[in-house]
């Protein structure tokens, strides 16, 4: 286990973006192995309530005693895209303070090499959040066509040598299927070109495979919009990602919301249902110097901050 295992990222920011009131109601959508979900519930009153949601039967499994024993605390195995049916059915739909995603994989995730989601480490070529639905990234490999395996590590990977690994890939399982993480470690890092390299050459390609298996982007933007459900006016939407394909999504997302719509920009009597419904709170923010250097993790780490209207 990595010591940055139980590390949450940014945990001071996420807590003051959270504004947290003593009897408030906050949603970890993203539970991981609670580290936020730890701190927030330190932070609130007897009247508190948080409900923490992760669709990784190991980490709803690992979940400490001293949190599922709490009576203000609730966790729920769910899918984030799902977001809005899981607080409905808790009636709080509109009343939720405050929404914390902490996007990408989580440590531990990465440090059991069981999981398939690292390319230092040797183990099955899984890379599901939720082992038990959806299809391995070993079966997907052995089927997918070369064009559509180029356009995902090309799209989710932001993958240069996307062409030139799709054709190894293919090559690759003509003489048997890929089906551990060194396996497919190794075909990349024949192919990539050394003066290309600035981190690991398979760092993308497991990136992209990873993202397009959980459908990661998907899952984030309809949790995004089911935010302006469920949060209560004043209540707090806090986004961390890890990479510029969440960034994007997450910036654009809050961009939008905090503009009246176009047809109204400007003009002095906006009708209610064209009003802004987010405002920004403050820039992104990053890891300091400390941070990093004590987790690693936090290097790429990006904090947005947003208000429901």
């Amino acid at each position: 286990m990595s010591s940055n295992a139980h590390v949450p990222v940014l945990l001071g920011p996420v807590l003051h973006g959270l504004d947290i009131k003593k009897d408030g109601i906050y949603v970890d959508g993203t539970f991981g192995r609670g580290g936020h979900s730890s701190a927030i519930l330190k932070q609130l009153g007897e009247a508190g309530r948080l409900v923490a949601i992760d669709r990784d039967p190991e980490a709803i499994a690992n979940a400490d005693d001293v949190l599922t024993k709490d009576p203000r605390f609730e966790l729920v195995r769910g899918e984030i895209e799902k977001l809005a049916a899981c607080i409905e059915a808790k009636g709080l739909t509109g009343r939720v303070d405050g929404l914390l995603l902490d996007l990408g994989v989580s440590s531990p995730q990465l440090d059991q090499a069981n999981r398939g989601f690292s390319f230092l480490r040797d183990g099955p070529l899984d890379m599901r959040m939720d082992p038990e639905s959806g299809i391995s990234a070993a079966d997907w490999l052995e089927h997918t066509e070369e064009k559509e395996l180029r356009r995902v590590l090309k799209q989710f990977g932001e993958e240069k040598q996307a062409g030139r690994i799709a054709r190894a890939i293919v090559a690759a399982r003509e003489a048997g299927p890929l089906t551990t993480t060194l396996q497919l470690a190794d075909v990349v890092t024949s192919v990539v070109p050394a003066h290309t390299r600035k981190t690991h050459p398979a760092t993308k390609t497991f990136q992209a495979i990873r993202i397009y298996i959980n459908r990661e982007l998907e899952q984030l933007e309809a949790a995004l919009d089911q935010s302006l459900e469920i949060l209560a006016r004043g209540g707090r939407l806090c986004v961390i990602s890890f990479h510029s394909l969440e960034d994007r999504i997450v910036k654009r997302f809050i961009r939008t919301h905090s503009r009246e719509h176009e047809q109204y920009r400007g003009m002095p009597d906006v009708p209610e249902e064209f009003r802004p419904r987010l405002k920004r709170i403050g820039r992104p923010i990053t890891a300091t110097a400390d941070e990093i250097a004590a987790n690693a993790r936090a290097r790429s780490a990006r904090l947005r901050v947003a208000e429901r209207l």
